[in-house]
């Protein structure tokens, strides 16, 4: 068994600039990559590195925690064995490098048993590996905001997300309604606070955008005072979807107990990797609680894991977006257009890794 950690920083094209209220501007994607090559089958997981914003946590202290922890473990045995019984270094790493070994232990399982990933994972075998997902306009100029819009909006996506939050609210709205004046009721719109009011400021700030009739506001307020956020959701005259608040399965069981409207947005970075976001999705699914599946912007294999992901769950939204429009992705081969994002149908996650378009991190014998 050869394992090995590579790292490539992602970059996308078209003038794409990633700006919202929690991460200000980011130049690209710092990712790494676990391979594991067995002779037979290459398999191979990612995870994104600079997302302190999200976890708190410094990609260099991750890379260094990556490198104990896959130096830790022993990948002979079956993958679905390792990922039913995990090695304590495997089940106690953060849930960006059990993220990252997760995902190339589902790659390799679903090669080995010769089925698209999401098959693998339960989805009718007559299930195409494509799903919806909206597209996310980045806190930008107006020329640049409606330009974006309109680009994806010919492209046939029809599901926007804004994002706001990062200055005053009447310029928030001011965007929005100029998306409405665009495209009147022909787009689905939400937007985005990513947890930058208060919550007095976000009862008035629900209230104005309940104007443009908006799908859900995503996590209105920051995380952790969920008294808040229970007294937010009861009174709010939109939908409130929660992502920073969602860290792992009791936050999810919380929200499925809750009985307030919240909803919750599920990315495998958050929880750890595919294992835990299907045992999410299941634990909102007997709540009846909706929820969607997504992730940060992120390279193909993270974003073609979610895709499998979402297939595998039937969530009621789905974040899929990330690796459109990147011109340097060592594992190409997502497509986009008319709304959807697909997949090659092809064993595990469909995709094939070039390390060679990456730096080798370290070798493990």
């Amino acid at each position: 068994m050869r394992v090995s950690l590579h790292r490539a920083l992602l970059t996308y094209g078209g003038g794409l600039v990633l700006h919202t209220a929690s991460s200000g501007r980011i130049d690209g994607l710092d990712t790494l990559y676990l391979r594991l090559d067995d002779g037979k089958t290459v398999a191979v997981g990612e995870v994104r590195l600079n997302i302190a914003y999200l976890n708190g946590l410094d990609p260099e202290q991750v890379l260094a925690e990556a490198v104990d922890v896959v130096g830790a473990l022993d990948f002979s045995p079956d993958a679905a064995t390792l990922l039913a019984e995990p090695p304590a270094a495997f089940r106690l790493a953060s849930a960006s490098v059990r993220m990252l070994i997760d995902g190339a232990l589902h790659d390799r399982a679903a090669k080995r048993a010769g089925l698209p990933l999401a098959h693998f994972l339960g989805a009718p075998a007559e299930t195409a590996v494509a799903h919806a997902t909206n597209q996310t306009l980045f806190v930008s100029d107006d020329a640049t905001f409606i330009a974006q819009a309109e680009a994806y909006v010919a492209r046939g996506f029809r599901d926007l997300k804004v994002r706001i939050g990062a200055g005053d609210i009447g310029e928030d709205l001011r965007r929005i309604a100029l998306l409405r004046a665009r495209f009147g009721k022909a787009v689905k719109i939400a937007a985005d606070a990513n947890g930058a009011w208060s919550e007095e400021a976000a009862r008035g700030h629900l209230a104005a955008l309940a104007a443009h009739d908006l799908a859900y506001v995503e996590q209105p307020i920051a995380p952790g005072d969920w008294g808040a956020l229970d007294r937010l959701a009861r009174v709010s005259p939109l939908p409130i979807m929660l992502d920073e608040s969602v860290k792992g399965l009791e936050d999810v069981d919380r929200i499925a107990a809750s009985g307030n409207g919240l909803m919750a947005h599920l990315k495998l970075v958050k929880l750890g990797g595919i294992a835990p976001t299907l045992a999410a999705a299941r634990r909102l699914t007997a709540a009846g609680v909706p929820f969607m599946i997504g992730q940060m912007n992120e390279g193909g294999l993270a974003t073609a894991a979610a895709l499998h992901v979402a297939l595998a769950t039937g969530p009621r939204f789905a974040e899929l977006y990330g690796a459109d429009g990147l011109t340097n992705d060592p594992a190409p081969g997502l497509a986009y257009a008319d709304g959807r994002v697909a997949a090659p149908d092809m064993p595990g996650v469909g995709l094939t890794f070039d390390a060679n378009a990456t730096h080798l991190i370290k070798e493990f014998s």
